[in-house]
């Protein structure tokens, strides 16, 4: 059997998630009434039903995010959710907290969310042999570690492709509960790492003022489709539920071609998609003409380029040209004819701070702005906001899907009937009793039955291949030619959903041994339920979560395989020619009452946040 290869997108709510699956996705992530990571991104019960219907109707899937961790007193709240969900089809759920593999469950599917630790082969074969069907994989990983754990875990394996990167493993960030109570494991990111600090030496001097030391560019790893394929990776995730549709529809678009071309590459009949239809596009889609912070392949390839996005944690945009000159109350800019009136504007001011401007009017080459300011010649000129290509896109046309079908209209006894076969070989027949007359002058109208035929207007389908076969000329009125097409269409559809399969799996309690028999509060476990999970798997000492035990002021808030010493060219493994002068340790973060210190594990190669008073020795580079 062929391989589904899946693009996976982000449904804010249902309009988002509908248009992108006409804009091409296989399958789309939403979150339910709570429990979801991103707690201003919940939806009803009735627009995940809805949103699972649209979707069915193209063989795509809807996966619910229930990733937050739990406490015991929503438990029962939840196990009740999963059935509402169960019962109006959602095809799985993605989660973090273990407390929900112990409950008594429907037969859904089950995804470990990249919330949990997805790093280790063996730890994600055990989340396989308890009964997961699909993970998550930690957006850390490279290549050859990818491969490694599908050759070892032998599990359905999901990576982000585009989007947002968290600069902290996932699951693992505690930052935003250490200074203000609001937790990222339970949906309230406060996205303390898109702030402004200044970095700080062991000296006492600052390095670097006033600078987003913590904010890393966006990922874009879609050249990498085709060996991530090859290593393991079936569905591939675009990261967004808080972005806007534009956003959703370009990133979508832009990877349903690539993997299009892909799959219809001479050698790839291994792969095939993993849902019904085609898709047209009245715009080009290109990934910096939506939100993005510049981009980085992360370290599918290996660390081998900076990737932090230090000036600014907002959208940089669009590369459009340097700054010429400024001439009056007018830009001069490289390639300004590409500039349209309404477009925003973003440059890096000498204050190495990102600054904006919006064009009001662009004419002959000149950029007339809604504040003039002063800019430097040869500054790099950026577009966040395009307002023509966001004009194109979010008209609802501008990405259309639809199902191949092939239409026969013949006669029978009482009449004619109209048949549709789709792509999926689903057949809808309909019937018409008619009296059978020859047509006036016994002419064929053979040419305006399949006008008539073709019209598939708004419906999600089109009619490939036409034909009439008549024993005579019959006459048939085009209101009735247009009523059977409409009739055979909503019983395809009918016909369609009732024929979906949705994957269905009842877990089975185990008590194979988790790999660890410690675990540390990283582990997230904020429940009694999820305390008995890993100790009927062998675990003998479970720390509590972060959320219910930090010891203000001394904590470690986040570990990350990002580095500042390595982002300053001072990484003592990677960068020992060009380094120079060792920095003088602790380096701290300092965003006014804010400080946080910095720990180098350069054996794992991962740095360490830590509150200001914490106590821990420097790691010397004596291990070369």
């Amino acid at each position: 059997m062929k391989k589904k290869i899946e693009i996976l997108a982000p449904a804010k709510d249902l309009i988002g998630g509908m248009a992108a699956i006409n804009s091409g996705a296989d399958a789309v992530y939403i979150g339910a009434p709570q429990f979801g990571a991103r707690s201003n991104a919940n939806n009803s019960i009735e627009d995940v039903a809805a949103l699972v219907k649209y979707a069915h109707l193209f063989n795509a899937q809807v996966f619910v995010v229930m990733n937050t961790i739990l406490y015991d007193n929503e438990l029962e709240t939840c196990r009740q959710m999963i059935y509402e969900l169960y019962d109006i089809g959602v095809d799985a759920l993605i989660i973090q907290d273990m407390a929900i593999m112990e409950m008594e469950l429907p037969p859904i599917v089950l995804h470990a969310s990249t919330q949990a630790n997805n790093r280790d082969a063996d730890k994600i074969k055990f989340l396989k042999d308890a009964g997961i069907k699909r993970v998550v994989l930690a957006r850390e990983l490279n290549l050859h570690q990818i491969k490694t754990i599908y050759d070892e875990a032998d599990v359905e394996l999901e990576f982000f492709v585009t989007g947002a990167l968290c600069v902290s493993f996932s699951g693992n960030c505690y930052m935003s509960v250490a200074n203000g109570e609001r937790s990222a494991n339970r949906g309230s990111c406060a996205q303390n790492c898109r702030l402004p600090y200044n970095l700080i030496d062991g000296n006492g001097d600052t390095l670097i003022k006033n600078s987003h030391l913590l904010s890393i560019k966006d990922l874009d790893i879609s050249e990498q489709i085709p060996n991530l394929i090859e290593a393991g990776i079936v569905s591939f995730k675009i990261e967004g539920r808080l972005k806007d549709i534009v956003y959703v529809k370009n990133n979508v678009s832009y990877l349903r071609q690539k993997l299009d071309s892909f799959l219809e590459a001479e050698g790839n009949d291994k792969y095939t998609k993993a849902s019904s239809g085609t898709c047209t596009y009245t715009f080009d889609s290109s990934l910096n003409r939506t939100f993005n912070r510049g981009y980085t392949d992360y370290f599918v390839n290996d660390r081998n380029n900076s990737i932090g996005s230090w000036e600014s944690p907002k959208s940089k945009g669009q590369y459009i040209g340097k700054l010429i000159r400024t001439v009056g109350n007018a830009y001069e800019i490289e390639n300004g004819e590409l500039l349209n009136n309404g477009d925003g504007l973003c440059f890096i001011n000498e204050n190495n701070e990102a600054d904006g401007i919006y064009v009001n009017k662009a004419e002959n080459g000149k950029i007339y702005p809604n504040v003039l300011k002063e800019v430097k010649e040869g500054t790099f000129i950026y577009r966040n906001n395009d307002a023509a290509f966001i004009k194109i896109v979010e008209k609802e046309h501008s990405a259309v899907r639809k199902i191949s079908t092939t239409l026969l209209l013949t006669e029978n006894e009482n009449g004619f009937e109209l048949i549709a076969t789709d792509e999926d070989g689903n057949v809808s027949i309909v019937t018409l009793e008619h009296s059978k007359e020859t047509t006036k002058n016994n002419e064929s109208i053979e040419e305006n039955i399949k006008t008539q035929l073709a019209k598939t207007g708004f419906t999600p389908y089109n009619a490939d291949e036409i034909s009439v076969m008549f024993t005579q000329n019959w006459f048939l009125p085009i209101s009735k030619i247009n009523e059977m097409r409409r009739n055979v269409f909503e019983q395809l559809s009918e016909i369609r959903l009732a024929n979906y399969v949705r994957e269905e799996h009842q877990l089975v309690k185990t008590s194979h041994p988790y790999p660890e028999t410690k675990l540390d509060f990283m582990y997230n476990v904020s429940n009694k339920t999820a305390r008995k999970f890993y100790e009927r798997h062998g675990v003998t000492e479970i720390e509590k979560a972060f959320e219910l035990q930090w010891d203000p002021g001394k904590s470690r808030v986040m570990t990350t395989k990002y580095c500042i010493k390595y982002e300053l060219k001072k990484c003592p493994i990677h960068q020992k020619d060009i380094m120079g002068v060792k920095v003088k340790e602790p380096l701290v973060l300092k965003q006014g009452e804010l400080e946080y210190k910095l720990k180098f594990n350069c054996k794992p190669c991962e740095m360490e946040i830590w509150e200001k008073d914490a106590e821990f020795e420097i790691e010397e580079d004596h291990f070369h």
